[in-house]
């Protein structure tokens, strides 16, 4: 960080605490005082634009608040912080998109990303992951992790930083993310078979692109490396047990997804999902699984590895065994709007707050007030039940 009262701004300092250091983020890093190298600025999509510079975002220190950790009404701790910083993608997953619609939200500039996810950490997150879209679209998505990289915790610590990425451009990028300060990647990965693989993204090569793109991230040390299967019945759940296999051979955690009604068309049916159980019985057939404890209480995979200790599964079971009483995530998305839960049917525009010229402080308590109010469930499969109005390619995973 750099002090605000130092004669010269490029002198290093100890921040007297993290409060302190966000208070100084108007001089965080001379390099965003300049346009990205994208050569866009601010807000996208021809939204009035924000100053690209942080010397607009100037703060006083403030104490933090009494009641951390971040808590919702519910009792749980808030601690991860997932952040879209795009919803731009270069595939078009058969149960993610229609494949006739692009980017529907604006993008932030990397700085304002930066400030935000600031004061998310000085409310007691400790994990952020970037997803979109496809992050790696960002072009400054490496200087964006060497920022976020500096962000301390409310016990001093560093961020724990991960990325969720498509693969596709992983190949080039996984050693400088590594070195910028990323500590792992999860690659989405919905086939293991080359011609099931590209039916699905619609992408020709996209197999070869996104295998040599696991094998980077394992080599630069991204791990432990995930790879996310969304399952659909009749369409990939074929491939099972050669994603069990996979696991083994090339040292990865493979971790099955249901399928959830987050798609933007109307595809989903609850006969289209292949739940938890029916996986466990397959693989247990082919290579017998043995339940391994969970790390935390907010874990959302089930996880599993093999009888011989080589490899791991995890299963993510949000349609038959859901796991919200211990959920402990929050959402950003691209245009800088808070969702409590990935089926929220409203957002919180964190944003517009910041271009009006609302300080830290006051931020702040809206991100509590808003985090406070954070739905106990989501409903699926209810009568009840209402799809978001963003699909997840919009939202972000």
């Amino acid at each position: 960080m750099r002090d605000s009262k130092c004669a010269n701004p490029g002198a290093e300092l100890k921040p007297r605490s993290l409060y302190h250091a966000i208070a100084s983020l108007h001089l965080y890093s001379a390099e965003f005082a300049r346009p990205s190298s994208s050569g866009e600025k601010g807000i996208r999509l021809k939204l009035p634009m924000a100053s690209s510079s942080l010397s607009a975002f100037r703060t006083q220190a403030t104490n933090p608040p009494v009641d951390l950790p971040l808590r919702d009404s519910h009792g749980r701790v808030i601690h991860d912080l997932r952040v879209s910083i795009t919803d731009r993608c270069n595939y078009k997953c058969v149960y993610c998109r229609t494949g006739e619609m692009g980017a529907q939200y604006p993008e932030l500039a990397i700085e304002e990303y930066i400030r935000l996810i600031g004061l998310f950490v000085s409310l007691g997150i400790t994990k952020v992951r970037l997803t979109g879209g496809e992050p790696l679209l960002r072009r400054d998505v490496v200087a964006l992790v060497q920022e976020l990289s500096r962000l301390r915790t409310v016990d001093d610590e560093p961020l724990d930083l991960a990325l969720t990425t498509n693969g596709h451009l992983l190949d080039s990028l996984a050693q400088p993310l590594k070195d910028a300060g990323l500590n792992r990647v999860t690659v989405s990965m919905d086939a293991v078979d080359a011609a099931t693989f590209e039916r699905i993204t619609r992408i020709e090569g996209s197999f070869a692109k996104v295998l040599a793109g696991v094998r980077a991230a394992r080599a630069a040390g991204l791990t432990p490396l995930k790879i996310n299967c969304v399952l659909l019945r009749g369409f990939n759940d074929d491939q099972i047990e050669g994603f069990a296999r996979f696991a083994r051979e090339e040292d990865v955690v493979v971790r099955f997804i249901e399928f959830m009604p987050l798609e933007e068309g109307r595809l989903w049916t609850p006969e289209i999902v292949v739940t938890l159980r029916e996986i466990v019985d397959r693989i247990g057939r082919v290579l017998p699984l043995v339940e391994l404890p969970p790390r935390e209480a907010s874990e959302t995979a089930r996880r599993y590895t093999f009888a011989d200790g080589v490899g791991e599964i995890g299963i993510i079971a949000p349609v038959s065994q859901a796991f919200c009483g211990a959920c402990s995530r929050v959402r950003l998305t691209s245009d800088g709007k808070i969702r409590t839960c990935l089926f929220s049917q409203v957002e919180h525009d964190l944003y517009g707050r910041l271009r009006a010229g609302a300080g830290d402080e006051e931020l702040r308590t809206y991100i509590v007030r808003t985090i406070h109010m954070k739905e106990a469930r989501h409903h699926i499969g209810e009568p009840s039940f209402l799809k978001p109005s963003r699909s997840m390619v919009h939202i972000g995973g």
